[in-house]
């Protein structure tokens, strides 16, 4: 298991337009996982195990994703589900790409102003905990349309391993019962939840112990039978329903029947000659990604310098335009206009530029639009396999183990990602973000995301695959990775675990995780007139996943010779793995 905290330096030297990257480690990475054949890098080992042995059976990338969001479900309950939704981004071998989207929709009964009292202020944790806070779940649907469209096996092939861990149990090891601590006692909360979480005395179980979850198999095991009508239309939902019902909620049958998963064209950008392809609009993580990264393609960061106080007042600037954007312009596409084209076009980029000084801090509220997300409990996994199919998933519950409820007899833990939807225009959510009409709470409509499942191509072929969980923070997580990679010169596993700074326009703050910055960068930052905030729950920080081909670094695939697929789980991400064969 790799250590949790790691620190990288990395500075360029510079020679006109070309740089050589230059990149000193100190308490260094561990070299990524290489492998010749297929890569799978997700939150939890045994996960990624079951994707290698799918693509090893002869599945293409597809069906490892498929085979890996169950299997999550099983041994990563904190944040993989079939109670929840997410994103798919696809990237086929012969250069096609697509993206499913499968997050929760609100259920039909919603309205605008539900968390609201009387006086129309938020009532405190109605969108986070219990039955009302549940939208209605996509994950199952997601899966089940990925794998007849563009995997190659069978449904029970690629539910089996999941049935089986949920069956007969898996051994906790120390990763595990770190990702429980902060659920058990939300857990303890619901009989339900807690007799599956916790042991019968009530205590949290401890490493080495089996988990096993009874309910859960036959739910998959229906899933494998029957497909998503087990889920949607039968006995599933059916418990799922009357649970919430019983408990408050406002989940319907009808809401169960009538999900559909989106099939929707990819959100695609150019940054200093990589092709990248990520999440579009409900997601807003593609988007401000190539809108941030268009900013900065005027900046020779590699030349500034990883960490250097020019390169960091560079990102966070064109992270605080973004974010303005981000919270205030984008929403479902079913129901809001959004200005995709012109958040992507290189000419509003130069626009951003021209009014960021090099010398001072923009001021957040003088950018106050006119009109005026998710939780750290979400996950990401990428694959890629020999032919070169490659998949990006991020999928989430939202907070910590979602609602903290289980409809009895499902053992389905149930999200609460109605709070990624603005309960109030104006009033910040759980995780600060500042959001306004375009994301306001509507029946069937999908809340406004920041997952950011990429990948990224150069000269038509495959290069990176990248995602990460950390509600708002998962866009500049996955955004500093492809910079580590591109700009610094950072190997796949250096880029991931590479300390990060993070601004979302309001709070008007930079928060930094331990040892990002220097002192001196951090003086000369605030001479500027930024303010900087050590963070150092290292849980927000995200558990990024990503793979790099034909080389661990692009000084390795210049050189060739390099293995040819290259994973890295984040060194945060203390139950993942990166497994190849």
């Amino acid at each position: 298991m790799q250590t949790r905290f790691t620190t990288v330096v990395s500075f360029t030297v510079s020679l006109a337009l070309s740089t050589i990257p230059i990149t000193t480690a100190f308490a260094a990475s561990p070299e990524p996982a290489k492998a010749e054949h297929g890569m799978v890098v997700s939150a939890q080992h045994l996960a990624s195990q079951v994707g290698v042995d799918v693509l090893k059976n002869g599945g293409n990338a597809v069906d490892a994703a498929v085979a890996v969001g169950y299997a999550l479900a099983v041994v990563y309950p904190t944040a993989g589900n079939v109670g929840g939704g997410g994103f798919m981004t696809i990237r086929l071998k012969d250069g096609k790409t697509t993206f499913l989207d499968f997050r929760e929709r609100a259920p039909l009964a919603s309205t605008k102003t539900m968390y609201l009292d009387d006086k129309s202020n938020i009532v405190k944790g109605l969108s986070l905990d219990g039955y009302l806070a549940v939208g209605v779940p996509g994950s199952v649907a997601g899966f089940e349309l990925a794998r007849e469209k563009y995997g190659t096996k069978k449904r029970e092939e690629l539910l089996g391993p999941a049935i089986r861990l949920a069956r007969d149990g898996f051994e906790l090891v120390q990763g595990d019962i770190n990702s429980f601590k902060a659920g058990n006692k939300r857990l303890a909360k619901d009989p339900a939840a807690a007799a599956i979480f916790l042991k019968p005395d009530g205590k949290p179980y401890a490493v080495g112990e089996t988990l096993v979850q009874t309910d859960l198999a036959a739910t998959l095991s229906g899933i494998s039978d029957k497909g998503t009508d087990s889920f949607y239309k039968g006995a599933t939902a059916d418990a799922i329903v009357k649970a919430s019902q019983d408990k408050g909620g406002i989940l319907a049958k009808q809401d169960f029947e009538q999900y559909k998963v989106r099939e929707l064209e990819p959100v695609k950008c150019n940054y200093r000659g990589y092709d990248i392809v990520s999440s579009p609009p409900p997601s807003s993580g593609g988007v401000i990604i190539c809108e941030i990264l268009n900013v900065l393609e005027g900046y020779p960061l590699s030349y500034l310098g990883y960490g250097s106080a020019e390169t960091v007042h560079a990102m966070v600037e064109a992270m605080r335009y973004a974010y303005v954007d981000r919270n205030s312009a984008l929403g479902d596409p079913d129901f809001v206009d959004n200005p995709v084209s012109k958040l992507l076009d290189k000419a509003y980029a130069k626009e951003i530029r021209e009014k960021i000084s090099p010398f001072k801090a923009g001021v957040s509220k003088e950018l106050m639009p006119k009109g005026l997300g998710e939780s750290h409990e979400t996950t990401h996994y990428s694959i890629i396999d020999d032919e070169g199919n490659a998949v990006a998933v991020t999928y989430t519950l939202n907070g910590s183990f979602g609602a903290g409820v289980v409809a009895p007899g499902t053992g389905v833990l149930l999200n609460n990602e109605m709070d990624d939807f603005t309960s109030k225009p104006g009033v910040p959510n759980l995780y600060g973000l500042v959001q306004g009409e375009a994301n306001a709470i509507a029946p069937k409509k999908t809340p406004l995301s920041s997952m950011s499942p990429t990948i990224i191509s150069k000269d038509g072929k495959p290069f990176m695959v990248i995602g990460s969980p950390g509600g708002s923070r998962i866009i500049t997580i996955t955004l500093e990775a492809i910079l580590n990679v591109i700009d610094h010169g950072m190997n796949i596993q250096e880029a991931i675990d590479a300390p990060r700074i993070h601004h979302q326009w309001l709070p008007d703050k930079v928060y930094m995780e331990p040892y990002a910055l220097s002192a001196d960068t951090r003086k000369v930052l605030s001479d500027m007139g930024h303010t900087v905030q050590i963070d150092k729950d290292w849980s927000i920080w995200g558990q990024a996943a990503g793979i790099l081909v034909g080389g661990a670094s692009l000084s390795d695939i210049e050189r060739g010779g390099g293995a040819r697929y290259n994973g890295a789980i984040d060194s945060r991400a203390s139950s993942g793995e990166a497994k190849g064969y």
